[in-house]
């Protein structure tokens, strides 16, 4: 099962080096995320959301792959490749995979302009070493997915960290 946690940050470069940092915990299994996107709020007030994978890429590729085999049945691979390639990348854009972009934008949405938020679907975790690598970096809890006694605990639990880090 996994859990979703929304986090959120003064600024859009904040919370891109959280997601790296934790992408490297990833490195040393402290940390397993599905999915960790950031969703920015603009200062012209729209909401751009900056995702881990790019699925139009990935279609874009699979499209490809499939559109030359099967252009190659009708003696036209490039012909078949290019409109393979078109016809994945769209199907890409338009799916949705990890956290839920509609709701990443309500959440966006609530950001002060020029604010960020990291959203994390997490499988599993090291939670008392994870929290002491991020917190340095700051950051609020918007939203999880937990129960409100083990939202309450990972809250202090970040409070703690974060007083700690202060002090070195």
């Amino acid at each position: 099962m996994s859990t979703l946690v929304a986090i959120s940050y003064p600024d859009v470069d904040t919370a891109k080096k959280v997601r790296e940092r934790l992408i490297e915990l990833e490195r040393t299994n402290l940390i397993t995320i599905a999915d960790a996107a950031v969703a920015e709020q603009r200062k012209d007030g729209k909401i751009k959301l900056h995702q881990m994978v790019s699925t139009t890429g990935r279609g874009a590729v699979w499209g490809t792959l499939w559109g030359g085999l099967i252009g190659m049945l009708f003696l036209s691979p490039l012909l078949g490749a290019a409109v393979g390639a078109a016809a994945g990348a769209a199907s890409g854009a338009s799916a949705d995979i990890g956290v839920n972009d509609h709701f990443m934008r309500d959440v966006g949405a609530k950001l002060q302009p020029g604010g960020a938020a990291l959203f994390l679907l997490v499988m599993q975790s090291t939670p008392d070493k994870v929290i002491a690598e991020v917190a340095q970096y700051g950051g609020e809890i918007l939203q999880t997915s937990l129960s409100a006694a083990a939202e309450d605990d990972l809250r202090e639990a970040v409070e703690a960290a974060q007083a700690a880090h202060k002090d070195d």
